[in-house]
């Protein structure tokens, strides 16, 4: 049978495939991105979107379950507390047709602002969980949880982890099945979601739960691996792969891949065969803590901790105190701290704000998070997605009460965190009268997960033009009078627009417009700045843009022309012009 190696993300895309998934909807976020960008290969044979946001993902591919058809909906793990409102409503409903929800977790907070574990939710949603741990269980296990969805009238969290979804291993294709249409019917009983219809519901949804967690005892994601009396371990998802590493041959092992509701008797049944038991699991005790509570006796999150991602090192060390062993290569490796990218739009703006200590400044999820770090220091805040605006509403108000006249308050969010989140964010402004200026980065893409289209870019998913949302029309409608569009890159008139947008005496609001230069389907006119030396003061002020191609070399700027694309900030401050732009 034909293998291919394939990531844990682009195997999930084939299980959906192959499970006959018809409608699908997710909103980027790394470790998950890839999954929906490996979909649209199948264009042919279902449908997939980038939504919005994660909610109206969940919603979008709910209601295609509603509507008879197998459905997916994919997001990391902090979208699914976005999404979290109509999963928890799904749960009580059921389903129509499968419906499974990808959630993408990111132990050690590589690309993340928490490492939240996820594997909660399917407790607190009661709702069925499956966890792979490589990729061709990732393809696998898709289909089994959609065929778990429809058996038990429930949604499935397919909950992955950044190495699960990025490591690759050989997998075995199969054939896509096409699956029966269930006929449209009307059935207000089930959908419509009155409380006396949930009063109804939880009762049944209790017991589907009971009915899951014995069906966990011969379900074929779960299975024993006996070696031996002396050691078990029960483990699941990238842990396993850890723990089976790290343990003995002859160690036996409990492997987990419906991991709730937790098959309780096959624990029970496996922990009487072992004297010593270990619960292994990245992240919180989620197993071990229902297992104690069942009183069967084990170890765990006391000798793994409960902090950041596992490797079989860290686990070798924590368990046996075995330390990996270490060569000194005599070479320190450089510190290199993320950093707006060369060219990047969004550089000019946050350079223009950090030369006023009065400016607060409330940012959000992105590239642009980055205008925090130095030398630019231009961030106070941030929390979320959306965040930007609201935060920075609430800093206005609380200035606005205790006479801070002084502070001057920005939002910042993105082009796609705009349409993501941010235009709740910009009513509340508006309709509750903040003194602050509401500011949207719009590089025309979404850029730190990759570079996917929004209901700003023009494009779909699946590659087909669509109607651009104009921001500027939404800012507008709401009430916005006057609104400073703007090229950040040209600091005179991006100094302009902050001035004109404080001084505005109607709600204003600014967007610095220039597409990221890394978008492949748009011409960029690059060229390259240079510095003339014998002009060079040495001052070092081209140095706070905090362009990774510029630095100082004997004294003197220079800059690295492999890294240079030309944008011209530093030209702009530097004193003495110094630094002009050579064309290509």
């Amino acid at each position: 049978m034909e293998r291919h190696l394939l990531s844990g993300n682009e195997a999930i895309a084939r299980g959906a495939y192959e499970a006959g998934a018809k409608v699908c909807s997710a909103y980027p976020g790394t470790p998950s991105t890839e999954v929906f960008e490996n979909l649209a290969q199948y264009r042919d044979d279902l449908y997939c979107e980038w939504a919005p946001n994660e909610k109206v993902a969940t919603e979008v591919a709910y209601g295609a379950s509603i509507g008879g058809v197998r459905s997916l909906c994919a997001m990391k793990h902090v979208g699914v507390n976005v999404a979290a409102d109509p999963i928890f409503t799904a749960t009580y409903n059921g389903v129509g047709k499968g419906f499974v929800i990808v959630s993408a977790d990111d132990p050690g907070m590589h690309s993340s602002q928490n490492e939240q574990d996820n594997r909660y939710y399917a407790k607190f949603a009661k709702m069925a969980m499956v966890e792979p741990s490589d990729s061709q269980e990732c393809l696998d296990f898709m289909k089994e949880a959609y065929r778990i969805s429809e058996e038990f009238d429930l949604p499935v969290l397919f909950r992955t982890t950044t190495r699960v979804a990025h490591s690759k291993s050989l997998v075995t294709f199969g054939e896509r099945e096409e699956q029966p249409v269930i006929p449209y019917q009307r059935r207000t009983e089930k959908f419509v979601s009155s409380p006396a219809a949930a009063y109804l519901h939880h009762p049944e949804l209790e017991e589907k739960l009971r009915r899951l967690e014995a069906y966990g005892r011969t379900c074929p994601l779960n299975r024993m691996e006996m070696k031996g009396s002396k050691v078990g371990v029960i483990t699941a998802s990238i842990a396993y792969q850890y723990a089976k590493d790290v343990f003995p041959e002859d160690t036996s092992f409990l492997k987990l891949g419906l991991t709730y509701p937790l098959p309780m008797d096959l624990i029970r049944e496996f922990a009487s065969q072992v004297e010593k038991l270990y619960v292994v699991e990245e992240l919180e005790p989620f197993m071990e803590e229902q297992i104690r509570s069942a009183g069967i006796p084990c170890q765990g999150k006391e000798l793994i901790g409960n902090l950041y991602e596992l490797n079989p090192q860290l686990l070798r060390e924590r368990l046996f105190g075995i330390k990996p062993e270490t060569v000194d290569v005599g070479v320190e490796a450089v510190s290199r701290p993320p950093a707006l990218c060369p060219g990047c739009p969004h550089r000019g703006f946050f350079y223009t704000m950090s030369k006023n200590k009065n400016f607060v400044i409330a940012g959000d999820i992105g590239c642009y998070t980055l205008g925090s770090a130095a030398p630019l220091n231009a961030m106070d805040s941030c929390v979320c997605m959306g965040g930007g605006f609201s935060v920075a509403m609430g800093l206005a108000k609380a200035f606005e009460a205790t006479g801070q006249t002084e502070k001057k308050v920005f939002g910042v969010v993105g082009d796609s965190t705009f349409f993501h989140s941010g235009m709740t964010g910009a009513a509340e402004i508006v309709y509750n009268k903040g003194h602050m200026i509401p500011v949207v980065l719009d590089n025309s893409i979404t850029g730190m997960t990759g570079h996917q289209d929004n209901p700003g870019s023009g494009y779909t998913l699946q590659g087909d033009v669509a109607e651009a949302i104009r921001i500027e029309d939404v800012l507008r409608s709401y009430g916005y009078e006057n609104i400073f569009i703007v090229d950040p890159q040209d600091l005179t008139a991006m100094q302009k627009a902050v001035d004109d947008a404080l001084a505005s005496t109607v709600p204003a609001a600014i967007i610095a417009r220039r597409p990221c230069l890394l978008i492949k389907r748009i011409h960029h006119d690059t060229g390259l700045c240079v510095v003339d030396k014998d002009k060079c003061i040495g001052c070092k002020k081209c140095l706070k843009v905090g362009c990774p191609a510029v630095m100082i070399q004997d004294g003197k700027s220079h800059i690295d022309p492999t890294q240079c694309v030309g944008c011209t900030v530093c030209a702009q401050v530097c004193p003495v012009g110094a630094i002009t732009r050579k064309e290509n």
